[in-house]
């Protein structure tokens, strides 16, 4: 009979657990006890640091071929709202991160019907040449299937021409929820689950890391989310490619699903998703708290419950923000540090490929 004693001998035993054990988890609402099992794993990983970094967000256009349901960002083109930015303007955006100090530009947007291969290419040259320090994570799988599209490249070779023109990493946005059934009613236009998982691993088998992610908190069941984490922790498990984890609750204003009623997560929910995610996904490093979607307040108390990442400072986040998150739109440093330090953990500034820069 599971229980969550037994759970707790098998994981400080260095077992792993199971599927079955894992929805057990996610059904309990022993909450403090899962935390301690979770906070138990990351001490021994990361011991009482908690990385962030100075990054900074360019959305570059929110023009999109697909209408996900759970999607405030999206426009159609000549619809109120509706934006690309040229490369000039990406090129400010840019030598702006780069006085801040930032070290990552994180750069997403909408699956453009218009907008050739070349603007891509263009679009990581400019960046690279404005700020060459500047580490950049960008393009989701979902972006990548779309460029193979257009282009009429393999993935693997748009990877790697991507790559050629300064790509340096890729965020883990696009995955949502891999469950056939939920997707159908999510996102049915957009890349399945498989697909996802196939271009990330391409992207591992040359070289390129990725973050991994899973919306939650909509339409789908617990057993859903299960198997989202059983299919990445089975990814890593070969590649080795991910570095980390970022559950990102649903942020329910603006979109559709608000319309059928969904209302998005509780602060309970999120804080055993996070610790049950550290418990589960024993082959990642790190567990990330995206306070953008979070609020600081529980992305803060997440550091006691398996969490040792705050992502950034974020400047200029617009896709958790246009879904109705109330976080503000930037944090300082000082703020990050602050956040960790009263959670009484010790900050280490990151590059985005989890080389220390400055432990506080």
């Amino acid at each position: 009979m599971i229980s969550i004693a037994l759970i707790s001998d098998k994981v400080n035993n260095g077992l792993r657990i199971d599927e079955e054990e894992a929805l057990f988890l996610l059904e309990s609402n022993d909450l403090l006890e899962i935390g301690e099992i979770a906070a138990s794993v990351n001490e021994r990983k990361n011991g009482r640091r908690v990385f962030f970094n100075i990054n900074r967000h360019i959305n570059y256009t929110n023009i999109c071929v697909k209408r996900c349901n759970f999607c405030a960002f999206s426009r159609q083109s000549g619809e109120d709202g509706a934006y690309t930015l040229s490369l000039s303007e990406i090129e400010s955006r840019a030598r702006e991160a780069r006085r801040q100090g930032a070290t990552e530009l994180h750069i997403v947007g909408g699956l453009h019907p218009e907008l050739p291969f070349d603007y891509y290419l263009e679009l990581l040259k400019t960046v690279k040449l404005a700020a060459p320090s500047i580490h950049v994570k960008a393009f989701t799988a979902v972006e990548i299937d779309h460029l193979a599209a257009i282009s009429g490249l393999p993935t693997g070779e748009v990877l790697s021409v991507l790559r050629e023109a300064g790509l340096g990493s890729m965020p883990g946005g696009g995955a949502e929820i891999f469950a056939p059934r939920v997707r159908e009613e999510l996102c049915p236009d957009k890349i399945s689950g498989d697909r996802w998982l196939s271009i990330m691993e391409e992207a591992h088998s040359i070289g390129i890391r990725s973050n991994a992610t899973m919306l939650y908190g909509h339409l789908e069941s617990l057993a859903d989310r299960v198997d989202h984490l059983r299919r990445l922790r089975e990814l890593q498990d070969r590649t080795g490619g991910f570095q980390a984890f970022v559950p990102l609750a649903f942020q329910p204003e603006n979109n559709r699903l608000r319309i059928a009623g969904v209302s998005g997560t509780t602060g309970f929910d999120d804080l055993r998703t996070l610790a049950v995610s550290r418990i589960y996904l024993d082959n990642f490093d790190n567990i990330k708290a995206y306070w953008v979607m979070l609020g600081e307040k529980t992305a803060q108390v997440a550091l006691s419950f398996g969490v040792n990442d705050l992502d950034g400072t974020v400047i200029e986040e617009k896709i958790g923000h246009d879904a109705g998150a109330g976080s503000p739109q930037s944090l300082s440093r000082d703020e990050i540090l602050r956040l960790i330090r009263k959670a009484g953990k010790r900050p280490v500034e990151r590059d985005t490929l989890y080389n220390s820069l400055r432990e506080y």
